[in-house]
């Protein structure tokens, strides 16, 4: 599912979802940890962004903050041109409606007291639509996400496995009709024949809702299977951003590098194309100065130390936050580096 020549740049007409700045901290006993620390991007109209990275990195907490699921310590998140950010609470209910998530733990999402046909529409009992009526939107979306209404309706979670509990929670999520789907490691608790399943699903009521999705996960294989784009976070930071051929054939970034070497590999001696990374994940209470990769980075120089990389776009096209990236930059010269917002990263 390859974008377009021109998916890295920002089309402001084409834009469902705008991000900027967004920042997110979490107070604790040690002091402030910084989750998400001031990324900026786009979201095109009907295309699937896919954010990938190491536990930890920030890329669920950035998934739940477009939706304002908890606090957001600062920037702006602007969905059909409404700042999600500042509405008050009715507005904000209505958006949401708009903008659906799914959730790793497909059981754990689903109230255990609530049978299939109640989950389902739940989103809708405020809307004012009649029983009925909402019973048929419950056998429309079970249908859409082959389940049989007659079989399941009546159903607790308890009596549905894991594939079935997520394909509930993807009818919950299609009954409001949503324009946006976060999709936050919504495969990675189910086993790999039903993985398979479920993505297939997600891409085909993609197609059949007219849906936007972010695809959140740490697979590297299912978002580069998935996506038209692919954001890379380390530390609460973007590090390398565009579409998956570039990404997976010739990154650019030396963290990028070494998630892709990272997978086992049946082609390769000992299972891995190249060595693991050195060090401990550096602490997001005390992230290092400049570069926050450079503590593991095998390219790492003092200017590293000193000063945070911008975006910049590199020879294959993808843009990454790299003093050193190992696709040159089409300008060797900083000063000549892509402005960010005309790549939908400011």
């Amino acid at each position: 599912m390859a974008g377009s020549g021109t998916a890295h740049l920002r089309l402001n007409d084409e834009a469902l979802l705008s991000v900027s700045d967004l920042r997110v901290e979490f107070k604790t006993s040690g002091g402030v940890v910084q989750a998400v620390s001031g990324i900026s991007f786009d979201v095109r109209r009907g295309e699937t962004l896919g954010i990938v990275g190491e536990s930890g990195c920030g890329k669920s907490t950035a998934g739940r903050a477009v939706l304002r699921l908890g606090d957001v310590s600062g920037g702006h998140v602007s969905f059909e041109g409404t700042d999600v950010l500042t509405v008050g609470h009715k507005q904000l209910t209505r958006l949401r409606r708009r903008m659906q998530m799914i959730f790793q733990d497909p059981v754990g999402s689903l109230n255990p007291r609530r049978r299939v046909r109640q989950l389902v529409t739940e989103g809708l009992a405020v809307t004012g639509m009649s029983s009925a009526d909402r019973d048929q939107r419950a056998r429309t979306v079970l249908d859409s996400v082959g389940l049989d209404y007659d079989r399941f309706a009546d159903r607790l979670p308890r009596q549905l496995s894991g594939g079935q509990a997520q394909r509930v929670a993807i009818a919950r999520a299609l009954a409001v009709n949503p324009g946006l789907l976060v999709c936050d490691e919504a495969v990675s608790a189910l086993d790999v024949s039903v993985q398979a399943q479920i993505i297939n699903l997600i891409e085909d009521i993609k197609e059949e809702f007219g849906l936007t999705v972010i695809f959140i996960a740490h697979d590297l294989g299912v978002v580069r299977t998935v996506s038209d784009r692919v954001m890379v976070m380390y530390l609460g930071k973007i590090c390398e951003f565009g579409e998956p051929e570039a990404i997976y054939e010739t990154p650019g970034h030396p963290y990028t590098r070494a998630l892709l070497d990272s997978v086992p590999r049946a082609d390769v001696e000992d299972g891995f194309a190249g060595p693991a990374l050195s060090g401990d994940i550096p602490s997001p209470l005390d992230p290092p100065s400049g570069c926050r990769f450079r503590t593991r980075c095998p390219r790492a120089q003092e200017r590293c130390t000193k000063e945070e990389p911008q975006m910049a776009r590199t020879e294959t096209g993808q843009y990454v936050a790299c003093h050193f990236p190992m696709v040159p930059h089409r300008s060797s010269s900083r000063a000549n580096a892509t402005p960010a917002a005309e790549i939908g990263l400011d």
